[in-house]
């Protein structure tokens, strides 16, 4: 049952099943494991992230394609549902409004990139995305009155999901219900369907046809498939999931600016993410979000302790400074590119093989004996 759920791709490790069981479950119980608001901002974020970067990962890791513009379609989702709940008001007809407004547009723009782009060179394709995705920020910023501008939106949610909205008095295991928690966990719930969607694609015969392009798509093409058709369909759906990330985004933000989903600062992210996690696995998505919102997020306050317990060593704590966090997240980047140069994922499914083949070859020079 598991095995079909999870579409026959089994992570085939036991330490990455393990890895990958505690991140669900710390996710699935983070606001009675995690009291605070900014724990549950850091755990609502990593659920975003996740979906962001597997759709990304349909695109680099299965396709081969390098784009930079997945955080327009990310913010065309956002932008979707801000503009929605702002001119419809706070209604669940506003999300579905907002979300296929996104979707469609999201759509559109994905096959006019994809006929008319990714006939070229892959660098070529690269710098035609980026130039499409800061064109959009600069509009987005400028349409002021559908927009809000540089200020951006900030909108109501229908009743349930916002957080005002209390139906029980009393806690339960010592968390209150309101529509905050509500909304966690509708991003929970659309996290898991949505990486289920995108592990089925992965492995379905569409999935086997994309790595077939990533290797080799010469070879591709000449035993029949058309490989600019299979491309403009990945990017497509990529784009597609990607709006779906950015309405997540709005939904728990209850805003949105230029600033918060077209930063082309998003874009390195992902990209940091899929390196970390691993490209091409699907699951490095959410062991590279996890690791890397949580770095993200806490480096901070680790610097900050770290700095008062050395405080009187000289030059360490000007060293451990909470204001150098980059240059330790940099540094942390660095050394997993060099000790998981395919991704965490990528490494413990290496041991793995290696410890099979280590383990099989004794018993096949018995059997030759």
């Amino acid at each position: 049952m598991l095995s079909r759920l999870l579409s026959h791709d089994l992570p085939r490790s036991k330490l990455l099943a393990l890895i990958l069981v505690a991140i669900v479950l710390g996710l699935a119980f983070a606001p009675f494991l995690f009291p605070g608001v900014k724990a549950l901002n850091v755990a609502a974020k990593v659920l975003v992230f996740v979906v962001l970067v597997a759709a990304f990962d349909l695109l680099l890791g299965y396709t081969g394609i390098v784009s930079f513009a997945h955080t327009m379609f990310f913010g065309i989702g956002a932008y979707g549902i801000a503009i929605a709940c702002t001119h419809m008001g706070a209604t669940w007809g506003a999300l579905a409004v907002g979300t296929l407004g996104a979707l469609a547009l999201s759509l559109l723009l994905a096959l006019a990139i994809g006929l008319f782009s990714l006939r070229v060179r892959a660098i070529f394709f690269a710098m035609i995305t980026l130039a499409v995705a800061a064109a959009f920020q600069t509009l987005a910023s400028q349409l002021s009155t559908l927009t809000g501008g540089e200020d951006g939106l900030t909108f109501r949610l229908p009743q349930w999901l916002s957080p005002s909205f209390e139906p029980f008095e009393d806690e339960f295991l010592g968390v209150l219900i309101d529509g905050k928690f509500i909304t966690y966990y509708l991003l929970f719930a659309l996290t898991v369907a949505l990486v289920l969607a995108l592990l089925r694609i992965v492995n379905s015969p569409f999935g086997r046809v994309l790595q077939a392009i990533r290797e080799n798509e010469f070879r591709a093409e000449a035993i029949g498939y058309r490989v600019v058709v299979y491309r403009t369909l990945s990017s497509v759906l990529s784009a597609l999931f990607a709006t779906l990330a950015g309405c997540m985004l709005a939904l728990w933000l209850r805003y949105n600016g230029p600033d918060t989903s077209l930063s082309f600062e998003i874009m390195i992210d992902v990209l940091l993410i899929v390196v970390i996690g691993g490209m091409g696995t699907m699951y490095g998505a959410l062991v590279g979000a996890v690791l890397f919102m949580v770095a993200q997020s806490y480096l901070q306050d680790l610097l900050r302790l770290a700095g008062e317990a050395l405080a009187g060593v000289p030059l360490l704590p000007t060293l451990f400074s909470p204001d150098r966090w980059l240059l330790w997240l940099g540094l942390l980047f660095v050394l997993s590119v060099y000790y998981f140069p395919s991704g965490v994922v990528g490494r413990l499914r290496e041991q793995h093989v290696r410890r099979r083949s280590a383990a099989s070859t004794p018993q096949a020079q018995r059997r030759q004996a």
